[in-house]
């Protein structure tokens, strides 16, 4: 505990022995005793020190006690500083009458009696005291007004000049204060900024999201920063970031919200100005790209079709001269045929190409056994694998179901893949195909994760989450009721592996394998010929056929696998049980009962789609034009409706513009999901704003489309196991 400073008394008497009684007497008090032989040190230590009590002889040779004391209360500062006297004389009325006029508290005769003064001394010790704590707290009261004044201000100047605007709320959200800047973003006086909140200022189409976002800030009560477009009173458009936070009491207890609201508007100007500069770049940097790449294509392909050409002309030649003999003559003509075929080759890549570009590469689907188009690739690529000593290694399964698709594109899709690991496999060296079953979970067929994305059957807390999502959906109508035994959610493709021993492919051509006139070399003194289009065609044709593919390669000498995974026919899936058990039937038409009309402007597309539903068990009504739609809308009564969106004449955003126009009975309200090639963010929102309840991007994987058929009219699908 610290201890409280001592007092000063001071001891006045021209006797030593008089002083060192009194010392004595007082001692016992502890406090500090200052000794003073006459009334001129009297003064001179009252110069310098604050005294709780003066104890002052009268009779004093030179000035005495009187005199003393007269020029102690002539001081502003020892004005009221107690004075007993002491005297040995005995006093009259008179001496009396003048040592209280003088300010004298006390009169005391001496012999003193010790415990009569320390009483008294005492009593002036703890009203000194008293007196210094009340002058300290004065003081310190002072000091603490005038910091809160000094405060107030410098928060009254902060708040009228501060660049941001700045708002107090109570615990109800009523505003309880706004500065100058906070109303001149609202466009408001400061009477109004007291009435509105500013809520009421933010841009009509992103008040819904302030107010959702304000809303959830209040409940949960943590830190808030939020940008939006603000429309002032006087009309004005910018960008506002707003910030809170709650303010609470040294208890913990809360206040009210304090939160300010900044004018970001040039900063978003100067991100769009950015953004926008580095679009016009990268837009610079890819048609430089594009323009370099067009110009190797064009000097390899002049290369690819003159030196057959060069082959061709000079057999030709040669054989006009007629010099030849009949085994000479087979080889020119053997040599000539060759390098046509290869000619040929080139230009219906090229043509194949040009089709892709345009969007006119069309595929003549049907069910396709995948074993037979395997076999007669490999037939096909044996005269190229023989000269060069390459051995071809199959692994195919004989018991591989069917796939929809076009047997002719398909048998292309290998081919290319073969001819290519042949042409890139040196001598001696070897090419493996493999033909299997792919099974796993796909999340990405349900909607319900990333796309891509697969769960080895092992996973069971995935496949448990993906049953209890499926199953405690609601039907529609009781014909969409399913029998929820089966336990499993399975997806099954076809995978076709191609794997070589040749030259590999580099991390840094990876990512651009499967790229439009890409090749790793593309210089003249390249080691193998082609335009670098097989393999992009591969990718739009297995795109097409709604598969997907992956090239992998080690590196530079390392070999490449490319792996292309094609979706079996559903029918091929229930009947091939390894326990020789069937699916139910309502397992293998989960859209029983379903009506289901298709908008595309391309046939191909919509048979496709019309096929696939019906495979599913629903009826599919296909048509190619807004117009014939809205026809069987009027007449039919779709549960969905699938639609293209570029679509010649009138896109899918006009009909679902139209339909959304209608009355709920004539079909205003039908579910709708939008199909198309168009897969940026923005299109995405653009489609789901116009009045679509999703996009599936092109091409289409079937499974991905019954899945979001299933989750809009929350269809509890299940998939038979295989």
């Amino acid at each position: 505990m610290q201890m409280e400073p001592k007092v000063n008394i001071l001891l006045v008497d021209d006797k030593l022995e008089n002083l060192l009684a009194l010392e004595a007497i007082l001692e016992k008090l502890g406090e500090n005793l200052v000794r003073a032989t006459s009334g001129e040190e009297a003064l001179r230590c009252l110069l310098h020190q604050d005294f709780a009590v003066i104890l002052l002889d009268v009779q004093m040779p030179g000035m005495d006690g009187f005199e003393t004391a007269t020029l102690i209360r002539n001081r502003g500062r020892s004005r009221h500083t107690p004075i007993i006297f002491l005297t040995a004389f005995s006093t009259s009325d008179q001496m009396l009458f003048k040592g209280y006029a003088l300010g004298a508290v006390d009169y005391l005769l001496k012999p003193l009696d010790p415990n009569i003064l320390t009483s008294k001394v005492i009593v002036f010790v703890e009203l000194f005291r008293k007196t210094e704590a009340v002058k300290q707290q004065t003081a310190q009261l002072v000091a603490v007004n005038t910091e809160l004044r000094q405060s107030e201000e410098r928060f009254r100047s902060l708040s009228t000049c501060s660049p941001v605007g700045i708002f107090e709320t109570d615990t109800e959200g009523d505003c309880k204060y706004t500065n100058p800047r906070y109303q001149a973003i609202c466009g408001l006086k400061a009477a109004e900024s007291l009435e509105k909140k500013w809520l009421e200022s933010v841009h009509p189409e992103d008040k819904e999201r302030a107010i959702a976002s304000w809303s959830a800030y209040i409940c949960e009560g943590r830190e808030y920063s939020e940008e939006f477009r603000f429309q002032a009173a006087h009309g004005n458009i910018g960008w506002v970031q707003v910030r809170s936070s709650p303010m609470l009491s040294s208890q913990g207890d809360l206040l009210g919200y304090v939160g300010t609201l900044e004018d970001i508007t040039e900063r978003k100007q100067a991100e769009e100005v950015r953004a926008q500069v580095i679009r016009e770049q990268t837009a610079r940097q890819e048609a430089e790209a594009a323009n370099r790449m067009k110009d190797e294509f064009l000097a390899v392909l002049s290369h690819e079709l003159r030196t057959p050409l060069t082959s061709m002309l000079g057999w030709s030649k040669i054989l006009r001269a007629k010099k030849l003999d009949e085994k000479a003559t087979s080889r020119a003509l053997e040599a000539i045929e060759r390098n046509a075929i290869s000619q040929m080759q080139l230009i219906e890549d090229i043509l194949d190409v040009s089709r892709i570009i345009r969007g006119q590469l069309r595929l003549n689907v049907s069910a396709v056994n995948l074993l037979s188009v395997m076999e007669a690739a490999l037939e096909a690529v044996r005269p190229l694998a023989e000269p060069k000593d390459i051995k071809l290694n199959t692994f195919l399964d004989t018991s591989i179901g069917s796939v929809y698709g076009d047997p002719a594109r398909l048998q292309q899709i290998v081919w290319n893949l073969l001819t290519n690991a042949i042409k890139f496999t040196p001598k001696g060296g070897r090419v493996e195909v493999r033909l299997s079953t792919y099974f796993g979970f796909s999340i990405s067929d349900f909607g319900l994760g990333a796309d891509g994305e697969n769960l080895d059957s092992s996973n069971t807390d995935e496949s448990n989450n993906l049953k209890s999502v499926l199953e405690s959906s609601d039907c529609l109508e009781p014909t969409f009721r399913l029998s929820k035994k089966s336990q499993n959610i399975k997806s099954q493709y076809a995978q076709i592996q191609v794997i070589d021993t040749g030259i590999g492919i580099s991390a840094e051509f990876l990512p651009k394998v499967f790229e439009r006139f890409r090749q790793a070399d593309s210089t003249t003194t390249r080691s193998h010929n082609g335009l670098g289009l097989g393999l992009a065609i591969v990718r739009h044709l297995v795109e097409l056929h709604k598969g997907t593919i992956l090239a992998q390669s080690s590196g530079s000498g390392q070999g490449a696998t490319f792996t292309v995974r094609l979706p079996l026919l559903q029918d091929n899936r229930g009947n091939r049980e390894a326990t020789g058990k069937s699916s139910s039937p309502i397992a293998s038409t989960p859209l029983a009962g379903l009506r289901v009309l298709v908008v595309d402007d391309e046939a191909d597309t919509r048979n496709f789609l019309s096929f696939m539903f019906e495979e599913y068990g629903a009826f599919a009504t296909a048509v190619g034009s807004v117009d014939e739609a809205l026809a069987v809308l009027e007449q039919a009564k779709p549960h969905i409706l699938i639609s293209d969106i570029g679509m010649s004449g009138q896109d899918g955003y006009t009909l679902i513009r139209k339909l959304r126009s209608l009355e709920p009975e004539k079909g205003g309200r039908i579910p709708a999901i939008a199909l198309t090639a168009y897969t940026r963010e923005e299109d995405r929102l653009k489609a789901i704003s116009a009045g679509f309840q999703q996009h599936l991007s092109k091409p289409i994987d079937p499974n991905k489309l019954i899945a979001a058929v299933a989750n809009i009219l929350e269809l509890p699908i299940e998939v038979p196991v295989s």
